[in-house]
C-alpha cells in the first residue's frame, strides 16, 4: 500500500483477468506509541503514510473498476477512531482521518451507486502490538527520558504485546463479508468482542488497537 509500481501491478493484474472488480477491502493498520508533544515527525510521517495513505492510494487506483461494477469499498478503521487515549493519539489521528475519508467517499461514490463502509474492530487477536514494540526495538525508541518515563512503562507491563487472551477476529471478517453482500450494507460496522469495549467509548482508561 505504500508502494505505487506494485499498487499499478496489481491493478494490471485485475484488468488483465478480464472479470471486473466488484470489491475493496482495505485492511491495514500499524501503530506507534508517543507522548504526542514528544513523538518525531517522522514517526507521524511513517503512521499517516501506511493508515492514511495506503487506504487512499488502493482505492484511487481501484476506483474505476468498482465503479464500472457498481461495487463495494470497505476499510478497516478501528474503535480508535473514535476514542483517543494516552500515547495512542498517532493511532487514533490515523483512523479518526479514515472516517472523516469514509464519509467524504461514501458521498462522492453514492453518484455511481457504489457503496461505501468501515469496519470499526475493538481488541481482538492481532500482530499488531508485536509488531509496534519490534518496530520500537529496532529504531531504539525507548522512554528513558521521556516526561512519561514511569506511565509507559506501566502500560506495556499490564499490556504487553501478546494479544492471544483475545478473541480470534473473525467478527470482522464477518463485518467484511456483510459490507460486500448485503442488500443495503450500513456506513459503519462497530464490532467488539464484548460490551465493555462499548462502554470504554464513554471513559478514556483504555489503549484500545
Amino acid at each position: 500500500m505504500t508502494k505505487q509500481d506494485e499498487i499499478e501491478a496489481a491493478v494490471k493484474t485485475v484488468k488483465n483477468a478480464g472479470r471486473g472488480l466488484y470489491g475493496v477491502v482495505n485492511n491495514v493498520g500499524v501503530a506507534i506509541f508517543a507522548p504526542l508533544i514528544e513523538v518525531e515527525e517522522d514517526e507521524l510521517d511513517f503512521i499517516f503514510n501506511v493508515n492514511i495513505y495506503g487506504p487512499y492510494r488502493i482505492t484511487k487506483a481501484f476506483a474505476l473498476l468498482i465503479i464500472e461494477s457498481k461495487g463495494r469499498i470497505s476499510t478497516i478503521s478501528s474503535i480508535s477512531g473514535i476514542l483517543a487515549s494516552r500515547f495512542s493519539g498517532p493511532y487514533s489521528m490515523s483512523k479518526h482521518a479514515i472516517e472523516a475519508y469514509t464519509d467524504a467517499l461514501a458521498v462522492e461514490m453514492a453518484k455511481f451507486d457504489v457503496q461505501v463502509s468501515a469496519i470499526e474492530p475493538g481488541n481482538y487477536d492481532s500482530k499488531i502490538v508485536e509488531t509496534l514494540v519490534k518496530r520500537m526495538e529496532s529504531k531504539n525508541i525507548t522512554f528513558e527520558n521521556s516526561l512519561y518515563q514511569e506511565e509507559f512503562e506501566n502500560l506495556i507491563a499490564s499490556y504487553g504485546s501478546d494479544r492471544n487472551r483475545f478473541k480470534d477476529p473473525q467478527e470482522v471478517a464477518d463485518a467484511v463479508v456483510e459490507v460486500l453482500f448485503s442488500d443495503n450494507p450500513k456506513r459503519r460496522y462497530m464490532v467488539v468482542p464484548n460490551e465493555q469495549e462499548v462502554l470504554g467509548l464513554s471513559s478514556h482508561n483504555h489503549l484500545l488497537l
